[in-house]
């Protein structure tokens, strides 16, 4: 009893347990519900999985089933982000608790209980239940913005080398407060919207109404919402990505007032579509531009420390170019969470860009269908980038060294660049190919995506079932963890 209680503990009171058990779960799902995806559909893998967990699919339905999945991802992805943030920053020992404890079990009842409701009949118990973890959810938010506060008298930032005012505010936590103040409100944003179900206001997919001239205030608020919400968690784990990196100096006073900056422009911009739909996008655009510049100051810090570091332990007292790109990706963890973020650009923002500028002139006169898969892949790739950088920063906190550390680095950043830029081609695909001879193109982008997504997902597989039979072990590295972390009994 006595073991099973400090596994327990392990799993729901420290922070690498609690990011674990979340991990997983995301993956299960993920593994779960991708078999449902067309290219399972065309192998045939669908129709087993649907008939195995006897799920109840109807088409009528379909946009539900996807928002719900959607959500109760998110909210898990929410939560591991909460961890990190509880762990890094300093906040009372009682508010971390609290905050940990009730996004878990916001996360959980999300998860859970809306799968069911939407892949297994609908008892609407379940969805209840559904709607009382994602409030449970929005409650830890709150609280995490009150343990946020950045003017407490004891959070005040002493050292010079960090981003501060002159009466010593610091400027990251401030950052950090700033993004969480935004994400509550966003999430309103779309609950709002979500309260008038049966009021006139039906389930839709915001890719679905995206060629639609009028659309309603409602159908805005949502669009909104997915567009703000992502983008709020990728500036959260910029910033938590830069407090991994332990990132200082004068790159790091211009980065933090930028990040905040861009931070409150981009969500104003984003709740501006529901008043001022046709002008919303011109306050976003510009908007999003200091985030992506504190960024980059990040991924430039972020490498010269690697080179830095790598030389100097080498004793090098002169390194030249070759020398400096080994040290430079000798670290696949930290090297593949910054290479994310520029190779993000490529596959996101600059497509994004262009598509915006010749939005009229070129991609409006496509058939339908190539535009919302244009804007499906847009999403869906940013969300892929962010959750890899997430398994960067796991495998690290796991303790991942040597050969494996490299190998699970490389795995995930190679598998991942190769699906995404694999989509992206895809998705773009008429810019080059005509309709009648786009299938060769087709089948090799799909094969090449699905290839690399699969080595990425058994990457992540290798490694909780690492993690799963060291949970089992007596004397497993678990028990190390939670005695370095000192937090065996935080829970109670």
């Amino acid at each position: 009893m006595q073991s099973i209680i400090k596994r327990f503990n392990y799993l729901f009171c420290s922070t690498k347990g609690l990011v674990l058990v979340a991990v997983a779960l995301v993956a299960g799902v993920t593994f779960l519900f991708g078999t449902l995806s067309a290219n399972m559909a065309a192998l045939g893998i669908k129709d087993v999985a649907v008939n195995f967990f006897n799920m109840d699919l109807v088409e009528a339905e379909r946009e539900g089933r996807i928002i719900i999945l959607y959500h109760s991802i998110a909210v898990a992805v929410v939560a591991i982000e909460t961890y990190i943030i509880t762990h890094i920053l300093p906040m009372g020992k009682g508010m971390r608790a609290s905050i940990n404890a009730t996004i878990t079990a916001g996360y959980m009842f999300a998860l859970v209980f809306g799968l069911v409701f939407a892949y297994f009949g609908h008892n609407y118990i379940f969805h209840g239940l559904y709607i009382f973890g994602l409030s449970l959810v929005f409650f830890a938010g709150l609280m995490l913005a009150v343990a946020l506060w950045p003017w407490q008298r004891q959070y005040r930032q002493n050292d010079p080398q960090y981003s501060r005012t002159r009466g010593g505010l610091d400027l990251e936590r401030t950052a950090f407060f700033v993004a969480a103040l935004a994400t509550l409100g966003s999430a309103l944003y779309g609950a709002i919207a979500g309260s008038f179900y049966g009021n006139g206001f039906e389930t839709f997919l915001a890719e679905d109404v995206v060629r639609e001239v009028h659309r309603s205030t409602l159908q805005l608020a949502v669009i909104g919402h997915l567009h703000i919400m992502l983008t709020l968690i990728a500036i959260m784990l910029a910033l938590i990505v830069g407090r991994w990196l332990d990132f200082k100096g004068i790159l790091h006073k211009f980065a933090m007032p930028l990040m905040i900056l861009g931070t409150v422009i981009v969500t104003l911009g984003a709740w501006a579509v529901v008043p001022w739909e046709h002008i919303a996008h011109s306050i976003i655009s510009p908007g999003s531009m200091p985030a992506a510049i504190a960024a980059l100051l990040l991924v430039i810090f972020g490498w010269r420390k690697l080179i830095r570091e790598r030389i100097k332990e080498h004793g090098i007292s002169k390194a030249g170019f070759w020398q400096k790109l080994k040290a430079l990706v000798h670290d696949p963890l930290k090297f593949g969470a910054l290479w994310q973020m520029v190779f993000m650009n490529f596959v996101v923002t600059i497509p994004g860009i262009f598509i915006a500028m010749r939005l009229d002139e070129i991609f409006r006169m496509w058939p339908f269908r190539e535009e919302r898969i244009i804007i499906t892949g847009h999403w869906h790739a940013l969300a892929g980038i962010i959750a890899t950088i997430i398994l960067l920063y796991y495998a690290d906190m796991a303790g991942l060294k040597g050969k494996a550390r490299r190998w699970f680095g490389w795995i995930v950043i190679i598998g991942s660049n190769l699906a995404f830029g694999a989509v992206t081609v895809y998705s773009l695909k008429r810019l080059v190919v005509s309709e009648t001879a786009q299938q060769p193109l087709v089948d090799w982008t799909m094969l090449l995506a699905d290839i690399g997504m699969i080595t990425v997902m058994l990457a992540l597989g290798i490694i909780l079932v690492w993690r799963l039979v060291d949970l089992f072990a007596r004397k497993g590295r678990w028990v190390e963890e939670i005695e370095q972390t000192g937090r065996d009994g935080e829970c109670g």
